[in-house]
């Protein structure tokens, strides 16, 4: 009988098998999905139906920056417990699968699954994954950065893969990004992102509605100290500078010299590189946030 692609699907939901092992094992038993889950099971290659389900919150993050630095992605990819998370294979298989996701065009988790990586998929890699380790592995999130004019793509992977950080400088020389001074401001600005992790590139960044809970937050607590409600107006707009120069990436005091701010910092570099170069945006992943 002809299986349908949304039963393959479906079984891949239940068993987090790979798409052709699901296939194979819904033709073997012609279309009989709880057959299909126990032939799975009898093969090893699941060890319990619905174990896909189990919380994914331990993993890795990568990151793979192409040669020329024009494009870059950082990938979290989770398993079940810490114990996986730091064996030297997994590591090597979240690069390899951080590698290859890079060279494809994959810009979520969904469409990453359907890559071609090794006789299989992406998918029927982590299936083989779940049934050598008996962990669900997933491919959690992706972030795709492909520079813009000048610019370069830079990332900092910290913690031994608990933190990852991606970043796209722009700049209007060509020349620019292959100066070492550049390279180093790269570097330095995903280290400070992934050290002080920023909730905004700048104050448009953040959410009126955060905007509007501190600012009430902020109130209740000088109301309860019996400040005037004129002075307590004065004091909100100094508390909300102070926490946009403390959430604000380029407002936030530079990790390596806290006299100054990042977009000083950033400022300085500019001049010694002999360029206007500026941070378009970037992205930090936390394991399991």
């Amino acid at each position: 009988m002809a299986i349908t692609a949304s039963a393959v699907q479906e079984l891949r939901k239940i068993t987090n098998a790979g798409m052709m092992a699901c296939k194979k094992a819904l033709t073997e038993t012609e279309g009989d999905m709880d057959a299909a889950v126990k032939l799975l099971r009898e093969k090893g290659i699941v060890k319990s139906a619905g174990r896909s389900d189990r919380e994914t919150s331990e993993g890795l993050i990568a990151a793979h920056v192409s040669d020329t630095a024009e494009s870059g992605v950082l990938v979290e990819i989770n398993c079940e417990t810490d114990f996986v998370a730091k064996n030297e294979d997994f590591g090597t298989f979240v690069n390899d699968l951080t590698k290859t996701i890079a060279q494809s065009d994959a810009a979520d988790a969904e469409a990453a699954a359907g890559i071609s990586y090794g006789d299989g998929t992406i998918q029927d890699a982590l299936g083989a994954k779940f049934s050598e380790l008996g962990e669900v592995i997933k491919v959690k999130r992706i972030t795709r950065y492909n520079a813009e004019g000048n610019g370069a793509v830079s990332s900092y992977i910290h913690m031994g893969g608990k933190v990852g950080v991606l970043l796209e400088l722009s700049a209007e020389n060509a020349e620019t990004k292959n100066s070492d001074t550049f390279k180093e401001l790269a570097r330095d600005i995903c280290l400070h992102i992934a050290a002080l992790n920023p909730a905004g590139l700048t104050r448009d960044d953040i959410d009126a509605s955060t905007i509007e809970e501190e600012n009430e937050i902020n109130r209740k607590q000088l109301e309860a100290e019996g400040k005037p409600a004129e002075i307590i107006e004065k004091i909100l707009i100094g508390k909300i500078n102070k926490y946009f120069s403390e959430s604000c990436l380029i407002d936030q005091a530079f990790v390596k010299d806290d006299k100054v701010s990042v977009k000083q910092h950033i400022a300085a570099q500019s001049k010694a590189i002999g360029d206007n170069v500026s941070i378009a945006r970037f992205a930090r992943f936390n394991v399991g946030a």
